[in-house]
Formats: structure tokens, sequence, C-alpha cells
């Protein structure tokens, strides 16, 4: 049994790991402060007398005797992170070096939720982790894209000077049960307004792509990178390397929904990527073989379900 910190775990992707990790025996605690987490997602959790839930947000420092530590806390939807962008660096920058703190002082090890964002707009396509990214360091994405980018240096910083064991992996689109309907992402976008026969919004010509990668997909990868030996820190991409375009993803939502919605085109926002798919080459070889089980069509249904019944 270990001692495990989560941060942001009240959230999408932070619930389904305290699940997780709970359920193969571990003492979790749960640290979120509900900007875009919800105790709704971890209420079922509260009784198990492994799981502790803590209010606190991780830009002020914070104490525990823990054995590892999962940093995950900071928005990650363009409609979040953007309401306080100042707000959403201090997350990953500071958060990080809290976090980075109580792992140095505890000998725990640490895991960054670091994001496929830091390619920015990739010029290399599949994403390798090799690749420096072509982000704007002065747009309206920026306050995260380069706030993740800079919690991997000092991740990366902490380790070379301070010995502190970690662990980074980049994260593409992730979708599932919990996410939050009005995050502004493209599968819950679709799925609502599909649902509610609203039009489907769809930014620019609908061309551009995005790899999509169910949630429980990805807590596996977690997990598994956690427990990779201490000479391998990552950066490793966490994704689902099937490719499809807005068209198609809206195609396939509009006909698992069996919905009349019509589709309708936006501009394009400012600094949104063209393209993005991983290359899950280093993750298979260093995560056991890892990689993604569940099928597109599969996890929307299993979101699609969980949404319909959340709005109804």
């Amino acid at each position: 049994m270990s001692r495990i910190l989560i941060t942001g775990g009240a959230g999408f992707i932070g619930s389904h790991l305290c699940e997780r990790l709970l359920s193969e025996g571990n003492d979790v605690i749960c640290l979120d402060n509900y900007f875009t987490g919800s105790k709704d997602n971890i209420r079922h959790l509260m009784d198990d007398h492994h799981f502790e839930l803590v209010r606190h947000d991780v830009t002020t420092p914070y104490h525990a005797e823990v054995d590892e530590i999962y940093n995950l806390a900071c928005p990650a939807s363009p409609v979040h992170y953007q309401y306080n962008p100042i707000k959403t660096t201090k997350t990953s920058v500071l958060g990080a070096m809290n976090m980075l703190g109580l792992a140095k002082r505890t000998r725990a090890k640490i895991l960054q939720a670091s994001t496929s964002e830091v390619y920015g707009d990739p010029a290399v396509h599949p994403q390798v982790e090799s690749y420096w990214g072509n982000v704007n360091p002065i747009g309206l994405r920026s306050c995260y894209d380069e706030g993740k980018r800079c919690a991997e240096t000092l991740f990366m910083d902490y380790h070379r000077q301070n010995g502190v064991r970690i662990k980074i992996v980049r994260i593409f689109n992730t979708y599932g049960p919990r996410m939050n309907p009005n995050d502004g992402r493209v599968v819950s976008n679709f799925i609502v307004q599909a649902l509610r026969g609203e039009d489907i919004t769809i930014y620019g010509d609908g061309s551009q792509t995005r790899s999509f990668q169910y949630v429980d997909d990805l807590v596996e990868a977690m997990v598994r990178m956690m427990a990779t030996d201490d000479d391998f820190t990552g950066p490793v991409n966490t994704g689902n390397p099937g490719e499809f375009t807005m068209l198609e993803l809206a195609e396939m939502v509009i006909r698992l929904t069996g919905s009349k919605s019509k589709l309708v085109f936006m501009p394009l926002p400012s600094d949104d990527p063209r393209q993005r798919k991983p290359d899950i080459s280093l993750a298979k070889e260093k995560l056991g073989g890892w990689e993604p089980k569940v099928r597109l069509e599969e996890g929307l249904k299993k979101t699609i379900e969980y949404f319909d019944a959340l709005i109804k």
C-alpha cells in the first residue's frame, strides 16, 4: 500500500485516477480547489476509509507525508484556462514548484500531467517527444501552453539539481464520463449539442484533426509510467494515434445519438492547431507494451450515456 497524493483529484481525469488507485488498495489524498473539479465526481468514494478529500489550491504549499504524487491540477479546456489566464499560469508554475518541493522533502516519486499543447501548432506530424514544438508565447492559449512547458522545465531541473524522482506524461485529447458539459472541448460540445437537438458548432472547415483517447486508457498509462524505473523520466506521449477530422467526429456523434442536429461552421479560434496526433512508440517501449484499447465509437457510446443521464 502506498500513500498517494493527487492534485486536481476531483476533476475529470483525476477522479478516474482516484478510483483506480483506491481499487489497488492505496491510501489516496485528493486535493482540489473545485475551479473545474466537482465533488460529484468523487462523491461515491467518500465512504472509503482509504480516501481523503482536501480543499486546497496548489498555488500555495501543501504538506503531507506521501510516497507518490500525481500533479494534475490545472484547468485544461480553453474556456476555463482563458477565464483567468494569469491564474492558469500560476497554477501550472507555482503548483509544479510546490509539489516538487513536497516531493523533494518526502522523497516521493512525482508525475507531471503535461499536455500535447506543448507542441503548439505542430510542424512535425505525428508528434514525437523529441519535437520542441511551435508555440505562440504571447497568444490567447499561451497561459496554458507555456505554463505546462515551464512546468516540464521545473520538473527536469528539480530532477537534475535535487535528484527528485520525476515522471512526465504528455496527454493528448482525452474524453469519457465526468467531462464537464460546459468545458468547451470538442467531444463534450458535440455530444451535448446533439443530445439537445442544437446545431453542432464546427470551427473552421472541419478538416483539422485530433486524436481521441478514452480516459481508462490514459489512467492505465499514467499508472504504468509511475511504476517505471527511476532512470526513465519521460516525457512520454499518452494518446490514441487514431486520427479523425472534426467533421468525422461530428458525423459519428450525430449517428450514435440519433440526433437531427445540423452542422454550423464558425471562424477558427486563434492559434488552434490544425493537426494533432501522437507518436506512441516510446510509450509502447517503456510502458510494457501500452497502447489504447478503447475504440472511438465504443468510448463515445459510454460518454454519450453519461451525458444523456446528466442533462435529462
